[in-house]
């Protein structure tokens, strides 16, 4: 099996190539992916830099030239439901783009024609990290993740989007890699660590705990790694 592990940042992969051993690094179109054997699976690594473009771009070449069959996201997030606080897990249920808007063509915000508003992670990811949870003793929100190329800092711009997406959190690349695994029939599992309320501090706390909600991101990812091998 072959199982991609998608960051947007250093700090977001380097908690998970640090517990890997021979780690080869491949250059691919402006971009260095890692590639690793841990247990029975082949592991792609790769962050793929901010926003929407260099995350699908990422996962598209991860699919298309590594030959990935599943995809995990491991980062960080803001939050929007005031039930999440610095350090929580959140995993995506289903991802939107709020930032995306033709309403001036009659359509609702986040939607394109022949495309879609949200898209759905795959529900068999969603029940093993609901496992891996339980076993860890670990809080894991499952919610909707809105995304966008803005890093939001503005308590407006954060209330609309949860009210217009009914969103519990937002970041940068989730449902960019959402719709590239869609298209091409991957399944994917999109996890982020709170790391700022995605208000008037975001720029402070995310910062100062970047470093903190990555690594436990990263823990967690390689406790679905595990289950992910041991029911091959």
């Amino acid at each position: 099996m072959v199982v991609g592990v998608m960051g947007a940042m250093p700090e977001e992969i380097e908690p998970i190539i640090g517990r890997l051993e021979n780690v080869q690094k491949h250059e691919v179109a402006g971009n260095t992916y890692y590639t690793a054997l841990y247990g029975s699976i082949d592991l792609v690594i790769a962050y793929s830099k901010i926003g929407k473009v260099f995350s699908a771009l990422t996962a598209a070449t991860m699919i298309e030239k590594f030959g990935v069959q599943k995809m995990l996201f491991s980062g960080v997030a803001g939050a929007i439901n005031p039930e999440l606080k610095i350090g929580d897990l959140i995993a995506a249920t289903k991802l939107c783009q709020h930032d995306l808007d033709i309403t001036a063509f009659g359509h609702p915000y986040g939607f394109v024609p022949e495309g879609k508003v949200f898209v759905e992670a795959n529900p068999r990811l969603l029940e093993i990290a609901a496992d891996v949870a339980r076993k860890l003793g670990v809080k894991l929100k499952q919610g909707v993740i809105a995304t966008g190329d803005q890093f939001v800092a503005s308590l407006e711009r954060k209330s609309w989007i949860g009210e217009t997406f009914n969103a519990d959190a937002l970041e940068m690349e989730g449902a960019s890699v959402a719709v590239v695994c869609d298209a091409l029939n991957v399944p994917f599992f999109i996890l982020r660590a709170i790391s700022d309320a995605a208000d008037m501090d975001a720029g402070f706390d995310f910062d100062t705990f970047l470093q903190s909600s990555a690594l436990k991101s990263a823990e967690f990812i390689f406790a679905m790694l595990d289950e992910l091998d041991q029911a091959k």
